[in-house]
């Protein structure tokens, strides 16, 4: 009894996007990176599993196009994208900006931009830069902000929202 009022009371303290998440049967993403012109679109979790293969299609669709390096990619991140599609009621294409970053493409991109940060998430595979064509970008940031998982930056000006696996945090 005593253990399951301490799994109820350790639910109750999850954020709602991530109950809301475990209970999907079926997770399912679409990506497209307008860089490379690819796009994936594909159930990533099933059956109480995340689909391996699909997260290493995903990790390479999310691949740093510039020095044509992958990374793979955080589960969690899909899961937010996941839960921000929910959010926004959209089954849209999400259109991956920028995914993956090696240190080098990061350093020169901060050469030319005080926006990326030194230790920027993208290197870990822990953040994307996104954009849902024929969803306002303010929208996708309210919803992102609303998940209460992780960074989001909003970058209007460049057409994108930052979302990230790291702490809660935003700018």
């Amino acid at each position: 009894m005593l253990l399951g009022a301490g799994c109820l009371l350790a639910s109750s303290l999850l954020p709602v996007s991530a109950l809301a998440s475990q209970t999907a049967p079926v997770r399912k993403l679409r990506l497209y990176n307008p860089h490379t012109g690819e796009r994936v679109s594909a159930a990533y979790w099933e059956n109480g599993h995340y689909d391996h293969g699909t997260l290493k299609e995903f990790s390479h669709l999310m691949r740093d196009y510039r020095a044509n390096q992958l990374h793979n990619i955080d589960p969690k991140l899909f899961d937010q994208l996941f839960e921000l599609q929910r959010k926004l009621g959209s089954s849209k294409d999400i259109h991956v900006i920028c995914g993956y970053r090696s240190p080098h493409t990061n350093a020169v991109l901060r050469s030319k931009s005080k926006g990326v940060a030194k230790k920027s998430l993208h290197m870990t595979g822990q953040a994307i830069d996104l954009a849902i064509p024929g969803v306002n970008l303010a929208r996708v940031r309210q919803a992102a902000l609303s998940l209460k998982a992780g960074g989001v930056g909003y970058y209007p000006r460049s057409g994108f929202v930052h979302v990230d696996t790291g702490q809660i945090r935003h700018w």
